[in-house]
């Protein structure tokens, strides 16, 4: 899809390589229905594709990041079949897959609420800052349902122990408390603060090689819950022997040594 074509989001890229992302359905919260579901995985593709992208911020416009899932949508498949629903969560569970397995580094920018799959979105990325006082919940169990599909994103950022006590409970807490349990990286006082904090993450962002933050990526997905036995030490001298010899690396080791800037850099 090219932008025009999208009716529930909006994508922008710059020619350095800044994509930006926005929910776009302010009227209710941002919240997930099936349109908007197709769109996100359609954008986060065609991103993933784009070598010259080498950053997305996702983005949620009007008051709130993200409510979740549609009421409307909801109440929808609740007279859908189990098979029609497996496959409607399953078109979810792709598009957070597709959001996460990105090569480029990605930053949620939160704010208002963030709630079910809002805060799968914010688990999926690998930055996030929320503005103070952005309100958080995983509320599927007050609804006899589970927070299945965004589960495996959720857990990842937080730990089971975490995951655990807000499934179970559907507790509401703060950016404060997102932040001391993981979910988000930084706090911002303000709209002030945030721009401030994303103009200083997409510098260092751009002053990093785009291979390298790839790798480094799947890197920490392949060495996660590993035994740090002799073949894993093995697997990780081998990647840095292949970084080392790649154009990246002889690029980077050379850029240093001559105390210049690395082609990359923006």
């Amino acid at each position: 899809m090219r932008d025009s074509e999208y009716d529930l989001i909006r994508f922008e890229a710059t020619e350095e390589g800044l994509a930006v992302v926005t929910l776009n359905r302010p009227d209710v919260h941002n919240a997930f229905n099936a349109e908007l579901i197709a769109e996100l995985t359609d954008v986060f593709t065609m991103i993933s594709e784009q070598p010259t992208i080498r950053m997305m911020i996702l983005r949620g416009e009007g008051p709130s990041f993200s409510a979740g899932a549609d009421l409307n949508w909801m109440k929808r498949a609740a007279l859908h079949s189990r098979d029609d629903n497996e496959t409607d969560a399953l078109r979810l569970a792709e598009m957070l897959r597709r959001l996460y397995e990105m090569p480029q580094m990605t930053l949620a920018l939160v704010q208002g609420a963030a709630m079910g799959g809002g805060a799968g979105l914010v688990a999926a990325c690998d930055v996030a800052i929320a503005k103070a006082g952005t309100q958080f919940r995983f509320s599927e169990v007050r609804l006899g349902l589970t927070p299945a599909t965004i589960s495996p994103f959720v857990v990842q950022a937080i730990g089971p122990r975490w995951a655990k006590a807000l499934f179970l409970t559907a507790d509401g807490f703060d950016a404060a408390y997102a932040e001391k349990i993981g979910l988000v990286h930084y706090v911002a006082e303000d709209d002030v603060k945030m721009g401030e904090l994303q103009e200083h993450i997409a510098r260092l962002v751009f002053s990093a090689a785009p291979g390298a933050v790839a790798d480094a990526k799947q890197l920490v997905v392949d060495v996660t819950g590993m035994e740090i036995d002799t073949s894993l030490m093995h697997t990780t001298a081998k990647r840095i022997a292949a970084r080392r010899v790649s154009e990246e690396g002889k690029e980077g080791i050379a850029a240093f040594l001559e105390k210049r800037a690395p082609s990359w850099k923006r």
